[in-house]
């Protein structure tokens, strides 16, 4: 299988920029280790995808392939692009806030976040290191479980990883394979669509129960309410702490939203990253209570298809709940825009239970029938 690599993943005598002046000439000596594990698997390299600078805000040279004049998303950008047309069946990405289920929707194809945690991120150009998850772009929910497969497990060398038993994706998947329980989510969702997004959200859920699934409405808990402010101080704060060291004296050779990132990390006082940080704990164990009630959540995957400009990555606010929680996520092609645009269902499921999210997923995707190509790529 023919992989590509978001240019923040190490890889052994390959250039590896992370998009940016500051790491123009890096070259690494070692791989790391989803690369590494992906090579033993036989997976084949391919090459370097861009990457937004540091893997943040400033947009890439990525266009769309759907419509050049709208964003492809970030900050996996070239890595769905890549998937979307074909160049290669898979590829590796990672999500902070929004950067592997945003791109994936707004690109037509499958983004998978798994749990913080699951798969280990030894060489891997950090942004934040108490949320950054390795995602996976790829054209189908099985394809997303092959990748898991190889990736998964701990690593002594990422104090992030989790020991958790590795079990058979695929087996355990096709052993889940009934109709799945599935929670849409109304509330801040509904408001935050636009009309179009947020009656196709409705129109996938009717098609889904017409299939079998049973869908019923859930709410949110009232920790959501502080999940994103708290998760962009925790973003901005980890952030800052590891660019300091260049920040000092080559300030001018970031982009001005990477910049603006970092200065605004240094000045949150420790107090309310603590504070963040506590509320981030209470507003997982309340996400897990929500799950709990059914197999999947359901959301839309964005607040509208990927906007007109090349100004901009897209409003990551639908995935940052994910990934402040560490719960993972999976981003589904549900159909075309009015305007010809990809349309995306998320789902979204409890810690380190990839094989139900999968399953759930997967079945979704089956009674949809959805298989998306850009025009000039089909």
């Amino acid at each position: 299988m023919p992989v590509g690599l978001k240019d923040i993943f190490y890889t052994e005598g390959m250039l590896t920029a992370a998009g940016s002046k500051i790491y123009a000439d890096f070259v690494p000596d070692h791989d790391a280790t989803t690369v590494a594990k992906i090579k033993e698997s036989g997976g084949i390299i391919l090459g370097k995808a861009v990457t937004t600078e540091f893997a943040m805000a400033d947009p890439s040279p990525t266009l769309n392939p759907w419509n050049k004049s709208h964003t492809p998303g970030g900050s996996s950008s070239g890595s769905s692009v890549a998937v979307a047309t074909r160049m290669c069946a898979a590829a590796l990405g990672t999500q902070t806030a929004g950067s592997t289920c945003g791109p994936a929707a707004y690109n037509g194809i499958v983004g998978f976040k798994p749990t913080y945690g699951r798969i280990r991120r030894y060489g891997v150009v950090p942004l934040s290191w108490s949320m950054d998850t390795v995602g996976i772009l790829v054209r189908s929910v099985v394809d997303a479980a092959v990748m898991l497969q190889v990736m998964a497990g701990q690593d002594e060398r990422d104090p992030g990883s989790a020991n958790v038993i590795v079990p058979n994706y695929m087996e355990e998947m096709d052993q889940l394979s009934d109709p799945p329980r599935i929670g849409l989510i109304r509330e801040f969702y509904s408001d935050r669509s636009s009309a179009e997004v947020w009656k196709h959200t409705e129109d996938i859920a009717h098609l889904l129960a017409q299939a079998g699934a049973e869908i019923v409405e859930i709410g949110l808990p009232e920790s959501f309410n502080t999940a994103h402010d708290c998760q962009t101080i925790v973003s901005n704060v980890e952030c800052a702490a590891f660019h300091e060291q260049w920040y000092r004296y080559r300030a001018d050779d970031y982009g001005p939203k990477v910049r603006a990132y970092i200065e605004m990390g240094m000045l949150i006082p420790g107090i309310r990253y603590v504070q963040a940080q506590r509320l981030r704990r209470q507003f997982r164990r309340d996400m897990v209570e929500t799950v709990q009630q059914v197999d999947a959540v359901m959301t839309p995957s964005f607040p509208c298809p990927a906007p007109y400009g090349l100004d901009s990555t897209g409003d990551p606010v639908f995935q940052q709940p994910w990934s402040f929680s560490g719960l993972p996520s999976i981003a589904v092609p549900s159909g075309l825009s009015s305007a010809g645009l990809p349309m995306s269902v998320q789902f979204g499921g409890l810690p380190f239970k990839e094989s139900a999210l999968l399953a759930a997923a997967k079945w979704c995707e089956s009674a949809l029938g959805i298989d998306l190509s850009p025009p000039e790529f089909s």
